[in-house]
């Protein structure tokens, strides 16, 4: 009896110690059992085949595995693994399934059945994963669920590189937390860091704001990201289109570049530039900055007013919202009003225009200049009421029978319109006019000056109809023969015809046309974002702050 154990106790140990030996003269390359409760072999049901049952353990180089059953078919360096299969390689990579094959030749393992795969920052779960190992990738085709720290993500394809510690999805991809939901075809995530990177129509959405991309980078941790190629940001009832978007949602933060657009649905206004600024807050106290060729449109039911400068700025609460444009500041509000200025500050509650800094405003030919220039609006109409001039107001009226110019000046000016026209003049304190007279058949009869304290002028059509002088009127009516060319212009005198805005295309400048052509084409944007740190470091170390501070007062 004592003989017959001995000898099947040499009999296991000598088929283990074949394997050990057998793996050492091999080095790496084979598949090293470790431990197994029981071994048989049966040749008829698996010929070449070794039967491992109970706690089997096996080695493949760095990769160990666990199982409950193995098949080991040892000249093909081959296992099938059945029950609690696990595969764990170093500390990169775990993977446990209901069942398992693992190639030694090759290096690639199949995994089926509730397969969960874990790295070091993420978990995957699917019905069937592929591993190969020589090339450090993990993939599946059947859907898979990945979660990353606050991350969940879905997709119908991907894989796992693990040298890169990145996954690549494709096919129906969502990825979701406590903040976002981003939606696409083409995604691929750098696990370790939280970064996005999505290439085709994608969609990323969170309480403060819905963005729509076709190539754009994102941060899941801090909430930034960069857009490219076709992409905008909605919030708060705005839209911002641009060739190059920021977005920072912690400081409620987007900048653009090229080809920008701002539509604000609340306040009826779009503004359009090659750079701009935009904070948003839950308060709705949002702020704009727009230049590089901006222009502000305000949307009115029969006539819309567009601004210009070389900086605009737009703050506060929704219609009340407050505009500042600064150095060489133009206004056109169709069809032939337009107004410059050296800044123009707009008050959308009280719906008035101030212009500062040698304004003049152009309505058809008359000129009307002064120190300083309010327009106010109808809130209710959205239609003109009136504009005052205060201080050193001169109205010039280019006399278009002739070669002169009808001219009247004050301290003060009040002007009325009515259905948008300016029908009434008022001239307050120290008035003086010179006005051309015709008979029916537009023959210039004579030339009348006075001086009084207040002028009254009625116009149609933006001429001048009727003039009258009020409160201790002086003036005569000269034959035009009688009337010296020299004495035809009030001192003071200066007429900006040049300066008038004709279209909405002559509001800019010369300079800010050059800088349009410029512009690369759209061909010539960059189609990829590449994995570069600087991108991503705003809000990590402050590396990049916003050119203008937005005023928010």
């Amino acid at each position: 009896m004592l003989k017959l154990l001995l000898s099947i106790l040499l009999l296991v140990f000598g088929i283990q110690l074949g394997w050990t030996q057998n793996a050492g003269q091999q080095s790496g390359t084979s598949i090293e059992i470790i431990h197994a409760d029981y071994t048989e072999r049966n040749e008829s049901t698996l010929p070449g085949a070794l039967v491992l049952t109970g706690n089997v353990q096996a080695l493949h180089d760095s990769v160990y595995i666990y199982c409950n059953k193995a098949y080991f078919f040892q000249a093909d360096n081959y296992l099938k693994l059945f029950g609690d299969v696990r595969m764990i390689q170093n500390d990169t990579l775990q993977m446990d399934s209901k069942y398992a094959e693992y190639n030694g030749k090759e290096q690639i393992a199949y995994a089926s059945g509730n397969v969960v795969m874990r790295s070091p920052n993420s978990q995957l779960t699917s019905e069937k994963v592929y591993y190969d190992r020589r090339n450090g990738v993990a993939y599946y085709d059947n859907h898979a669920n990945i979660i990353n720290r606050d991350n969940t993500l879905t997709s119908k394809e991907g894989k796992y590189i693990i040298a890169e510690e990145k996954y690549e999805f494709r096919s129906h991809v969502v990825l979701t937390n406590p903040e976002t939901k981003i939606v696409t075809e083409y995604l691929d995530f750098y696990e370790a860091p939280g970064h996005a990177y999505l290439l085709g129509p994608s969609t990323i959405e969170n309480k403060e704001s819905f963005i729509y991309t076709e190539n754009g980078f994102y941060d899941t941790r801090l909430d930034i990201g960069k857009l490219l190629d076709n992409s905008y940001v909605l919030s708060d009832n705005k839209r911002i289109d641009g060739d190059d978007i920021y977005y920072d949602k912690n400081n409620n933060y987007t900048r653009a570049i090229n080809h920008v657009k701002v539509t604000d649905t609340i306040n009826n206004m779009i503004a359009t530039s090659h750079f701009a600024e935009i904070y948003q807050f839950s308060d709705g106290h949002d702020s704009v900055y727009i230049t590089k060729k901006p222009l502000i449109k305000m949307l009115a039911e029969d006539d819309s007013t567009y601004f210009h400068a070389k900086e605009i700025f737009i703050t506060g609460k929704e219609k009340e919202r407050v505009m500042w444009g600064y150095s060489d500041a133009r206004m056109f509000r169709d069809p032939d009003m337009s107004a410059k200025a050296d800044s123009i500050h707009f008050q959308q509650k009280l719906g008035l225009t101030k212009l500062l800094g040698k304004p003049v405003l152009f309505r058809g030919e008359s000129q009307i200049t002064g120190q300083v220039m309010h327009l106010i609006n109808d809130t209710l109409t959205e239609k003109m009421d009136s504009v005052k001039v205060l201080k050193d107001a001169f109205l010039i009226q280019r006399d278009t029978l002739g070669t002169g110019y009808n001219q009247a000046k004050g301290i003060n000016l009040y002007g009325k319109f009515i259905d948008d026209e300016l029908r009434q003049i008022d001239l307050i304190q120290n008035a003086e006019m010179i006005y051309y007279i015709y008979d029916e058949d537009d023959i210039l009869t004579g030339i009348d000056k006075g001086i009084c304290s207040q002028i009254r002028l009625e116009l149609e059509d933006n001429q001048i109809v009727t003039a009258t002088r009020m409160i201790n009127p002086k003036g005569e009516t000269y034959p035009p023969e009688e009337f010296p060319k020299n004495a035809r212009l009030f001192p003071g005198f200066k007429w900006r015809g040049e300066e008038r805005i004709m279209s909405v295309e002559d509001i800019f400048p010369e300079e800010e046309n050059i800088l349009e052509e410029t512009l690369p084409e759209e061909s010539e944007q960059p189609k990829e974002i590449k994995l570069q740190e600087e991108t991503i470091d705003y809000q990590k170390n402050n590396k990049e702050e916003p050119v203008n501070k937005i005023r928010t007062e």
